[in-house]
């Protein structure tokens, strides 16, 4: 996928001014994208993106594992078995997702069969502590609307009925039990992007490849500078904007930075890595239909959960398990070694040192994840599907994550492990810093946005904005 020529005022002249630019082909500026080119079909908008097709970093289906992410089945949301509030939280935001979704499949904007599918959100844990600790999850759960419909069971027949690979070979006399949620789903994140930014360019709206932006600056106008390379042909090119979006993943940081942003002063990313096992063995595959969740290891953060995962992208199933930590000093999947130098100042070496020292676990966990043996992470696997067959699995790199460092006064700096949007300059500019959920629960992020840097809109886009992103709970059937 290339270029795609507007119908607005060709970009890259200097000359002329756009109402927004959009730096990062993934999910989270395709979202906004839509939106934007939706609620303000007047509006010039570009959006620029460093790779030579969109949603090839995080966005890439086979670099994240494309769970829903909705608080049915994933422990690390609820860490205490009697707060649900975290999970619940969760459940709405990706409400809401659907219920955007759905309102453009209704438009005719997408259409659902090409990234949604069904897929029962399972939690399995083992041994005596770990079941106690899920059976008080589950009777806190059942008690929000979200997860009435939420099963629970200690009986392998049963578990066994809802995922046969984890019980398969397993002693008889290890105690499991598994929670179920069928309406969980499995979402291919690269075909939303796509689709979502079709939406743009059915408005007229430019979408950029093999375009890298290398500098941001605000002029005494309040307008913004945008600098950036054509990778095909080398050249450099200039557009002026009003507002501006940076999604650009792990090298979001690096831009604020560059931008003057005195809001992101003292933050700093850590950089995480994935792999995966995967299998297309079609005999195993089919005997899986459900994303199956456990409990963290000791020390791991909390995105890496274990899980086995059945995925559907064009239209092939497959199963992932993991993930398995890396470390890199890459920022993104197709970045450089020298990345996460380029974002290092003063003002944040202390917090990235502090946050070092607090989490000597989470050290001690990469260490251990970094000189594991194929043999030992195939174990891991087998804990979940103890009759794997290690033919049919292969070892596969998934993305980077930049995990968000923070300043603290008391602590000198907190690794956050979530999504955060910072703004700034009156509401000018926008970046989106961390990671899971975010995909999920990006239209989320995106209504936080739009009210946070166009107030002066709200307004005038409250009665479309109602249909397009419907209030949880609302009359609006979600997209299935």
């Amino acid at each position: 996928m290339n270029d795609t020529t507007p119908t607005r005022p060709e970009t890259g002249s200097g000359e002329d001014i756009l109402d927004a630019v959009l730096i990062g082909g993934g999910i989270m500026s395709a979202t906004l994208g839509a939106l934007l080119s939706t609620l303000a079909p007047d509006w010039s908008i570009a959006l620029f993106e460093r790779l030579g097709e969109p949603a090839a970093e995080s966005s890439h289906p086979w670099n994240n594992a494309g769970t829903g992410h909705s608080g049915m089945c994933e422990l690390n949301y609820m860490p205490d078995p009697g707060d649900g509030t975290k999970a619940a939280g969760i459940a709405d935001q990706f409400a809401l997702s659907r219920g955007f979704w759905s309102a453009l499949a209704h438009r005719g904007e997408l259409e659902p069969a090409d990234f949604l599918t069904p897929a029962p959100h399972v939690t399995v844990v083992f041994g005596e502590h770990d079941i106690a600790y899920l059976r008080q999850r589950y009777a806190t759960l059942r008690e929000l609307p979200a997860f009435a419909e939420m099963e629970y069971t200690e009986d392998r027949a049963v578990i066994a009925q809802w995922a046969p690979l984890l019980v398969r070979g397993r002693a008889d006399s290890e105690a499991m039990a598994a929670t179920r949620h069928t309406a969980g789903t499995d979402v291919d994140f690269g075909a939303l992007t796509r689709s979502l930014l079709s939406t743009m360019r059915g408005a007229g709206n430019a979408v950029r490849m093999h375009r890298e932006i290398t500098g941001l600056a605000r002029g005494k106008d309040g307008l913004w500078t945008v600098r950036g390379r054509d990778l095909d042909s080398g050249r450099r090119f200039v557009v002026r904007t009003r507002f501006v979006f940076v999604g650009a993943g792990g090298y979001a940081l690096r831009l604020l930075q560059r931008a003057g942003l005195p809001e992101v002063r003292g933050y700093a990313v850590f950089p995480l890595g994935a792999q995966f096992l995967r299998t297309d063995n079609p005999d195993v595959v089919a005997e899986h239909h459900a994303k199956v969740y456990s409990q963290a290891a000791l020390g791991a953060p909390p995105m890496s959960v274990p899980h086995l995962d059945r995925r559907e992208v064009d239209g092939t199933g497959a199963l992932l398990f993991g993930p398995y930590a890396t470390f890199s000093t890459r920022l993104l999947r197709h970045g450089k070694l020298t990345d996460l130098f380029t974002t290092l100042r003063p003002h944040n070496i202390i917090p990235l040192v502090a946050v070092g020292l607090q989490n000597l676990g989470l050290v001690r966990y990469l260490i251990t994840e970094l000189l594991a043996s194929p043999r030992r992470k195939f174990a891991q696997l087998q804990r979940f599907y103890p009759t794997a067959d290690p033919a049919d699995w292969t070892l596969i790199q998934a993305g980077q994550r930049a995990q968000l460092v923070k300043p603290d006064p008391q602590r000198g700096g907190v690794l956050e492990f979530g999504t955060e949007l910072v703004t700034g300059a009156e509401g000018t500019i926008a970046g989106l810093l961390g990671a899971s959920p975010g995909a999920s629960i990006a239209p989320s992020i995106m209504r936080d946005l739009l009210d946070r840097c166009f107030p002066e809109r709200r307004h005038e886009w409250a009665p479309l904005l109602a249909q397009l992103l419907p209030a949880v709970g609302s009359t609006t059937e979600p997209v299935s």
